[in-house]
């Protein structure tokens, strides 16, 4: 039986949402599937509409149980929510169970003992851990033989995933178990530039050790726990779904990699440390580059009124601005920035020398294109031209000031800006992009 900790010390990042539905789609793969909820918050339960006041005995009797060395029924506690997933449910008294467990022997492993007669009844055991580091967490992590470390995408988020790796690691040193260790990113938002850039950064920097499915800030999951259901029942159709299914292939693909290559796993303790130190240089960066950027002296109206060889540096004249004095790059810069390394920052809509001039990234698009009740929703009227070989799509249009809403249309294809976060429902059930032009 695979066992997989989901773990965060920091509350808000979808690990309950996470346990719920990743348990939920291995169980519509058919294997079967059991979902422990380790926090006293019970929320487990919740998102799977079992009532609260039916809930005779939760995984707290069962751990207690175990702790005096009375005979562990765990079979007895379960809840059978489809023919291949089981919870067994939180109740409040876990709160209380660091403290009945003081001075117990190996209380940490109560868990572990607990779910070892399980072993050929279930293929996959996922845990929801508390937003905390103690005792109920450090016997989830003592019976994983896998972690998932789900990560919000905001900067702050970096902060979290930066302490709760450290804590990680200080929990296990002493351990001497084998496990892996994965991020996920969770609660993406494309719309936010922040959650874009952090994105990158996690992938960029992790690499191996971060899951390749995302899962994306979805409002159809949270309408899904509000009815006790997990997306692939509320809504198999959801993109919401789709991020899960994908997140079961994946470890299931994991699994069968493991096996099929007998692969030694590294100790959990070097893999925390590999990711926590990556964790802190993305960290360090995001500070330079805000340092960077603050001490720019050209702005985004220099990018685009110069010449394209003059920004790839692909000439030996100066950079000039308007006045026709030199720019100074400063010192930590002392390569030049490539096109896209200067418009990076620039993606979206920006007002300049009362026209509005649309940036955006699409590497593989034939044609780009802009549709708004500017132009009579006519995209053919406002077509953009693609800069160089980079991917970037730029256009300049006249606007006099008011509230504008439009789309991109990227070949043939209508969307709404990724690189503009206001947003607002369309009659027709997507999202118009909106532009304010004073």
């Amino acid at each position: 039986m695979k066992t997989i900790a989901i773990v965060n010390q920091k509350g808000g990042c979808g690990k309950t949402t996470i346990s719920i539905n990743l348990a939920s789609s291995l169980a519509r793969l058919g294997h079967k599937t059991l979902l422990v909820d380790m926090d006293p918050q019970s929320h487990c339960a919740v998102g799977l509409a079992v009532p609260e006041e039916q809930i005779e005995q939760s995984i707290y009797d069962v751990l207690i149980n175990q702790s005096r060395k009375d005979p562990a029924r765990i079979t007895e506690i379960l809840w059978q929510i489809n023919d291949s997933l089981e919870l067994a449910p939180a109740s409040l008294d876990l709160s209380s169970f660091e403290v009945q467990m003081t001075g117990i022997d190996q209380r940490e492993y109560c868990l572990k003992k607990v779910l070892e007669p399980l072993n050929g009844t279930y293929e996959f055991c996922i845990i929801d851990c508390p937003p905390a580091v103690g005792l109920l967490t450090f016997n989830a992590l003592r019976a994983a033989t896998e972690c998932i470390v789900p990560v919000e995408t905001g900067y702050f988020a970096l902060h979290g995933l930066s302490k709760q790796l450290q804590t990680l690691d200080v929990l296990c040193r002493k351990s001497t178990q084998q496990m892996n260790v994965k991020v996920l990113a969770s609660m993406y938002d494309i719309r936010t530039k922040m959650a874009r850039e952090v994105l990158g950064e996690l992938r960029k920097h992790f690499d191996d050790k971060m899951f390749k499915t995302v899962v994306n800030f979805n409002t159809k999951i949270k309408e899904a726990a509000s009815f006790g259901q997990p997306i692939c029942e509320y809504d198999p159709s959801s993109k919401g779904q789709a991020d899960f299914s994908s997140l079961a292939q994946e470890v299931l693909g994991k699994q069968a990699a493991s096996q099929q290559n007998k692969q030694i796993v590294n100790s959990l303790t070097s893999q925390l440390q590999a990711i926590s130190t990556s964790a802190d240089e993305i960290l360090a960066e995001a500070k330079m580059k805000n340092t960077r950027l603050a001490a720019k002296s050209d702005d985004v109206s220099f990018l685009l009124n110069s010449s394209k060889e003059q920004i790839l540096g692909e000439t030996d004249e100066p950079l000039e601005i308007v006045d026709e004095q030199p720019v100074e790059l400063m010192e930590a810069e002392p390569a030049k920035p490539t096109l896209d390394e200067k418009l990076s920052d620039y993606y979206g809509v920006s007002q300049i020398d009362g026209a509005v001039m649309f940036v955006t990234l699409y590497p593989r698009a034939a044609s780009v294109q802009i549709a708004g009740d500017f132009n009579n929703w006519q995209p053919q009227n406002s077509t953009m031209e693609r800069v160089g070989k980079s991917g970037i799509w730029q256009t300049k249009v006249k606007m006099n000031p008011g509230r504008y809403r439009y789309r991109l249309v990227v070949d043939g294809q209508w969307q709404q800006d990724p690189y503009n976060e206001k947003i607002e429902l369309n009659p027709y059930g997507g999202f118009n992009s909106v532009l304010e032009v004073k």
